[in-house]
């Protein structure tokens, strides 16, 4: 009843818009559309955790930075729309048509670099086939190389580092370490998990050859539920360190596992935080789970990223501002539609390239014009209840950083990249 409700005051309102319009008042057919931007990550299954968060944080951005003060481009409104792809190509392909049916031409995702794969292939076919009804691919956390290097396209912009970046700052924070000098490398089995064991072998030889690799293993994305003859393993190599690229309840498991087995060795993540992980990990984790990623958690760099923190907790008490780098696209992405004065997907992916920005957390992040990589500050954090003024779960833990890497440090050279650009 209540969306029959709903639907009949959209109606009504609908209406009302062609009238005042069909009679000379003041209104334009664009000012009152939404810019609707579809949300295509998982919001069921194994990891909807991970997707249900995301959504909500681009959600409620949307409302905090511009719907509430007036939209943009003279009054437009952001409408986020999530679809849920239960982490698969497949359906996310499926969700894809859908939204290029509904008109949508900006679409968010991130989770799992088989899908982010999956959707740049296909956006960069259908614009090209399509080109009255191109989209626009904004990828917020799909951190496979390959995307921004050898299958790069023009349709496709990455707001995250990829997994060769955030490498780098890991093994710096390894090798700085004299009692490491055994490493097990664990993760999921799929692309992202092959390029995180990859980059960890090869940048630790150049760095440390002096670190033996006792274990590269991978296990099925989303399958195991008890990771004891992982551990069992890792135990028994006599590693002092372990990296995973593991994320979303795969991470939960893996995390759960190492801590029920008492192994008190450095482990470094990308993703083992928020959504029930810090939870999970508690104080069995303090002062051994480390995290490399895009954002301070703790301390706080600035009073926009803290009031912002603030208003979501407010409206959603049992979550945390898991992704930040979402609200960084979307800024970019708004930003972008103003400089264009469109929101037509070439004008603004012509906009988009060689951006700069400053983010709510008073950081400067560029859109690199020729490979669509963002590039920004990196951080290794550590989990920990010290010095906490945001936890994470509601747990009392949280990240504190404690290794910086500046923007520019960061910045990598890319060969593989050979963009085509669209002719209009």
């Amino acid at each position: 009843m209540t969306k029959l409700i709903s639907a009949i005051h959209r109606l009504r309102n609908a209406v009302s818009a062609a009238t005042f319009c069909a009679i000379g008042l003041s209104c334009t057919a664009e000012a009152q559309e939404p810019i609707k931007i579809a949300f295509i990550d998982p919001q069921s299954g194994t990891f909807a955790a991970t997707g249900e968060s995301g959504y909500m944080v681009l959600d409620f951005a949307a409302d905090y930075f511009f719907n509430d003060k007036g939209g943009i481009l003279g009054g437009r409104q952001f409408e986020v729309i999530a679809l849920d792809n239960k982490n698969s190509a497949a359906d996310s392909q499926l969700q894809l048509r859908r939204a290029i049916s509904e008109g949508i031409q900006v679409v968010f995702s991130g989770n799992g670099s088989a899908v982010a794969s999956a959707l740049s292939t296909a956006i960069e076919r259908h614009n090209r086939r399509n080109p009255d009804s191109q989209v626009l691919f904004i990828n917020y956390a799909a951190v496979d190389p390959i995307l921004t290097g050898a299958d790069c396209n023009f349709w496709h912009f990455r707001f995250d580092a990829h997994s060769d970046m955030k490498m780098e700052v890991m093994t710096d924070h390894i090798a700085r370490n004299p009692d490491i000098d055994k490493v097990y490398i664990i993760g999921q089995d799929y692309s992202f998990g092959k390029a995180v064991g990859d980059a960890a072998i090869s940048m630790l030889a150049a760095k440390r050859p002096d670190i033996q690799i006792v274990g590269n293993e991978l296990h099925p994305i989303g399958q195991v539920k008890d990771f004891t003859p992982y551990i069992t393993k890792i135990v028994s190599s006599g590693a002092n360190a372990v990296i995973t690229g593991n994320w979303g309840a795969d991470m939960v498991a893996l995390g759960r596992g190492i801590m029920d087995a008492g192994l008190e060795v450095p482990i470094y993540t990308f993703y083992a935080a928020y959504d029930g992980i810090t939870a999970t990990l508690g104080e069995a984790a303090k002062g051994q789970i480390r995290l490399v990623h895009n954002d301070h958690a703790n301390p706080i760099t600035s009073d926009v990223r803290r009031e912002f923190t603030r208003a979501y907790k407010a409206k959603n008490p049992h979550k945390d501002v898991t992704q930040p780098r979402l609200v960084n696209a979307l800024m970019m992405l708004a930003a972008a539609m103003e400089k264009a004065g469109s929101t037509q997907p070439y004008d603004v992916a012509l906009a988009m390239e060689d951006m700069r920005i400053t983010t709510m957390s008073g950081e400067e992040i560029w859109m690199r014009p020729s490979d669509h990589q963002i590039f920004q500050s990196l951080n290794v954090s550590v989990h920990t209840n010290e010095n906490i003024e945001f936890d994470s779960d509601n747990s009392g833990f949280g990240l504190l950083t404690e290794f910086v890497v500046p923007m520019e440090e960061t910045i990598t050279e890319n060969n593989s990249c050979r963009m085509e650009r669209p002719q209009q």
